[in-house]
This record gives C-alpha cells, sequence and structure tokens, in this order.
C-alpha cells in the first residue's frame, strides 16, 4: 500500500513538472511571435450595420487589436479621424474601417448650395471661434479707384462645420449658393482684407422668433376673448 501510495506522488510530481515546462514552452513561443509581429494595435471596425454617407456615430464604432505587422497607413488608428466623416460604402458589424471608405461630411441644406472653405490668412480675419451651425456675416475691405471701401458682402451664411476648437481653431466651410461660390472665392484672392463676424441671430432664426411671438400673442388674445365670454354666460345667468 506505502509502496503504490509512493509511486502515485511520484508520478503526480513528475506530471506537474512536466505540466510546467509545457507551459513555458508555449509562453516563450507566444513572446516569440508577438515579437516577431511587433506587438498589437487597435484599429477601429463597424459596431452594427452603419449606412453609407450618414453621419458616423461614436455608438456605431469599436475597436479591435491586430498585429502592429498587418497595420498600415489605411487602417484608421485615432477616432479623431472619424469625426464629421461618412462611408462612401455601407458597411457590416465587424468589418474594417479605412481611410479610402471615408469622406468629410456633408450637410447642405439645398442640392445647388455648395461648401466654400475659408481659412484664417494675412488677408482673412475670423473676430471669433466659428462653430459649426452658426452664421456668419463677411465683411471686406478693396481699394475702387485708388479709394478705399469697406462693406457687407454676404450677411447670415450658414456654416456646416468647423475645423478646431478654441486655440486650435483652422478654418470653417460655408454653404453658398452655386452663383455664390465664385464670389467668395474671389474675394478671398483678391480683397484687401475680409473679416468674419459672427451672427448672433439668422434670418431663419429670427423669422422662427417672430413666428412664435405672433402666435403666442394671438393665443393669448383667444384666451382673454374666452373668459371675457365665459363672465358674460355667468352675468345672464
Amino acid at each position: 500500500m506505502l509502496e503504490s501510495k509512493k509511486r502515485a506522488g511520484i508520478f503526480l510530481i513528475l506530471s506537474f513538472l512536466l505540466a510546467s515546462v509545457a507551459g513555458n514552452l508555449v509562453l516563450q513561443k507566444v513572446r516569440d511571435l508577438n515579437a516577431e509581429l511587433g506587438g498589437m494595435t487597435k484599429i477601429y471596425v463597424a459596431k452594427g450595420d452603419i449606412p453609407a454617407r450618414t453621419l458616423i456615430k461614436e455608438s456605431q464604432i469599436t475597436t479591435m487589436e491586430i498585429p502592429n505587422k498587418f497595420v498600415n497607413k489605411a487602417h484608421v488608428t485615432k477616432k479623431d479621424e472619424l469625426v464629421n466623416m461618412v462611408l462612401v460604402v455601407p458597411l457590416s458589424n465587424g468589418e474594417i474601417i479605412t481611410k479610402n471608405m471615408l469622406k468629410p461630411f456633408s450637410n447642405l441644406r439645398k442640392e445647388n448650395n455648395r461648401l466654400v472653405a475659408m481659412y484664417p490668412s494675412e488677408k482673412v480675419q475670423f473676430d471669433q471661434v466659428i462653430e459649426a451651425l452658426d452664421r456668419v456675416d463677411i465683411i471686406v475691405s478693396t481699394k475702387i479707384n485708388g479709394k478705399p471701401k469697406t462693406e457687407i458682402f454676404m450677411r447670415d451664411v450658414p456654416v456646416a462645420y468647423a475645423q478646431g476648437t478654441g486655440d486650435k481653431f483652422a478654418g470653417v466651410a460655408l454653404e453658398v449658393s452655386m452663383e455664390d461660390a465664385p464670389k467668395l472665392i474671389h474675394i478671398q484672392n483678391y480683397a484687401d482684407k475680409v473679416r468674419v463676424l459672427k451672427a448672433n441671430v439668422g434670418k431663419d432664426d429670427s423669422a422662427d422668433l417672430t413666428n412664435e411671438s405672433q402666435e403666442s400673442t394671438e393665443k393669448k388674445a383667444a384666451e382673454q376673448a374666452a373668459v371675457k365670454k365665459q363672465s358674460m354666460r355667468i352675468k345672464h345667468r
């Protein structure tokens, strides 16, 4: 009985030693393989279905790790690279997002409108940091027959999107009609000075506020008339 117990103990010890050696060999093999592949990098993939030509949302993306050996310039490795972007092709869950699938988001109100970029320069000056969906007024200074002239060039121009914020503000894309696009580009190229001012309220916003105020006034008048009518009925009773 004692002899069999000794043998069983020896077998257990040998099994443990062999398992430890095998584990170390596997671990070393994995380390060698990772060193050969150069580590791992996170890339962005679709989390569920993403339709084409719609603004990419954070809830629609996730990350997966692939060996550095297989990472190339086409892979998206930073979330900032997906901001204000759309896909030119639809993607399904788990499919890899690559840069050649992306293009800037264009939220044009009318089909015949165009986006014209404006960047701060020696000629173009932004008086405030502009954000997407803001509206701006454009003031132009030129010389006509040797005489300086400053005038309002455009009013309440919608801002489709802005690049950068705060100290990193780098410019905007303005939505203008096809007819106004060459005019806006012309003044950027040839005007002496262009000032871009942030507009507090645009035309559309003013119209909305006016309509809202009018509706509120009409509602109050109707309520007062109803109260007066009800009072007359009570008096007659």
